[in-house]
């Protein structure tokens, strides 16, 4: 394709609907509720009552409207902020205002969606993973170790992998919540990416049993590092 039939087609796929306002959008949000949602999901510390099919269909229809999704996040609520993560730009935030947003984003959904679907889309990625990492707030802490993990599976060079079991060896344990779940990620992803690593990798999460008991639905495979690890190693070598 040549360049400006590159450039024809960006235009295309950017071009936003029909200018709406905050109050537009909320109303039509209230109206995709379901209050049985809602009431489950708080139950998982989240808030949202819309079904995240019916939210990527709006989302889908509003397209991508950057202001709009300013004015989405700033209402503070989890609906109107899981859709702007949809419609905004991630490339037009700055730094600064992506660490601002993470610290607001306390409810997990919202916190996982701006993790995922905007930082790791940024230029920002690298250095706002290394300050979050060492932010004594757990739940900040929490999306830098997100981000390393993202690492350790798809850009490892220049990491302290042993470094990182260290820490995880010496706090996952104790750790909240949140950050524990995130710290057993990266353990997990360590084991099964990264062989030379992988037995100590099962050693710690045995010897620290975060998890262990969690329950797991039929075919799902358990959050316990070390059945984690030896599931996912399986799937690989099977699909070679």
């Amino acid at each position: 394709m040549s360049a400006p039939d590159e450039e024809a087609q960006m235009a295309r796929t950017t071009t936003t609907a029909p200018d709406v306002t905050v109050a537009e959008v909320r109303i039509e949000l209230a109206a995709l509720v379901d209050p049985r949602m809602r009431e489950v999901n708080l139950r998982h510390g989240d808030d949202h009552g819309v079904n995240l099919t019916a939210l990527r269909g709006l989302a889908k229809r509003l397209r991508t409207q950057h202001e709009l999704a300013r004015e989405l996040w700033a209402t503070g609520d989890s609906d109107p902020r899981l859709l702007a993560l949809l419609v905004c730009r991630p490339k037009a935030f700055s730094l600064e205002e992506l660490d601002t947003m993470l610290r607001e984003a306390r409810r997990p959904k919202v916190h996982g969606w701006l993790v995922d679907y905007v930082v790791k889309k940024t230029a920002h990625v690298e250095e706002l993973r290394v300050r979050w990492l060492a932010d004594p707030d757990p739940v900040v802490a929490s999306a830098g170790w997100a981000l390393t993990t993202d690492r350790v599976a798809k850009a490892p060079d220049g990491l302290d992998l042993s470094g990182l079991l260290d820490v995880v060896e010496a706090e996952m344990a104790t750790a909240p919540e949140r950050l524990q779940w995130a710290m057993n990620h990266c353990l997990a992803q360590v084991g099964i990416e990264h062989p030379a690593l992988r037995a100590r990798a099962i050693a710690i999460g045995e010897r620290l049993q975060v998890l262990a008991d969690y329950p797991t639905p039929p075919n799902c495979t358990s959050p316990f590092a070390p059945v984690w690890i030896a599931e996912m190693v399986r799937r690989q070598e099977a699909a070679r």
